[in-house]
């Protein structure tokens, strides 16, 4: 009997086991994080949502309806958890499936920076090199957990959706960039520049990445990549879940 109970253990421990983020193709990000004291701070849901796209996963921030179709348990929940750690940033990135089991955790992303949206922002970043280096590819969700209906489904409550993290307030204009207009790199500390025009006026910064060819960037209230293509730099960002992509003429 003892045996019997042993395998059966090893098999359900073996099916918990078995799943990965293959398995699942949507993830919801949350707007407000543990450690921090307001939705969206230092940009860091923005640029979660940034990357996981990047990756490959359909995105939906905590504040927006999933569609109905979409099974409970075929959605990854995204955090980020933010490690006790002296003069640095350690963030991590968790994915828990719909009873709460952590499906992936990332490597720990650490920053020396002092600045706190450059140090959650580069820590941020290292934490999704482990994530990248998965090569993710959804399979269908082979592996996923199916939720138990109950007999009389209930009405889901559609909350309403609010567009305020991708928008640009009214109060902030856009900074809109002649793509012919060359910019200026100047260096700063920890290997980032800002990029100045001719007035001089500083329009984009960038913070390094372990790419030489791509920078975190910040235009405005945009942010996003700078991305280098063909001998080209771009500026992506998502607005209003699209992608936008600036050219850019840069002298470093």
């Amino acid at each position: 009997m003892k045996k019997q109970f042993l395998l059966l253990l090893l098999l359900v421990s073996s099916f918990g086991f078995a799943q990965s983020l293959n398995d699942y193709k949507t993830v919801v990000v949350p707007l407000k994080y543990e450690f921090l004291k307001s939705e969206n701070q230092y940009r860091l849901a923005t640029l979660s949502k940034f990357n996981l796209n990047k990756v490959g996963f359909d995105v939906y921030y905590s504040n927006q309806v999933v569609p109905n179709d979409i099974n409970r348990c075929a959605v990854l929940n995204y955090d980020i958890v933010k490690e006790n750690a002296f003069l640095t940033t350690k963030l991590y990135i968790t994915f828990k499936d719909c009873y709460g089991k952590i499906v992936y955790q990332s490597e720990v992303g650490m920053s020396r920076e002092k600045e706190f949206q450059l140090a959650y922002t580069d820590a941020l970043n290292k934490a999704f090199t482990s994530v990248y280096e998965l090569e993710y590819q959804y399979n269908g969700g082979t592996n996923v957990a199916v939720e138990a209906k109950p007999a009389r489904q209930e009405k889901v409550e559609k909350i309403e959706k609010v567009e305020k993290v991708e928008t640009v307030p009214q109060s902030v204009a856009a900074v809109v960039i002649d793509p012919n207009e060359l910019l200026f790199a100047q260096p700063l500390a920890g290997g980032n520049y800002q990029l100045i025009d001719s007035k001089p006026s500083v329009v984009i910064k960038l913070y390094k990445t372990s790419d030489a060819n791509s920078f975190l960037a910040q235009k405005g209230n945009q942010q996003g990549v700078l991305i280098k293509k063909e001998n080209q730099w771009f500026f992506e960002y998502y607005q209003n879940d699209q992608l936008v992509s600036e050219k850019i003429n840069v002298k470093f």
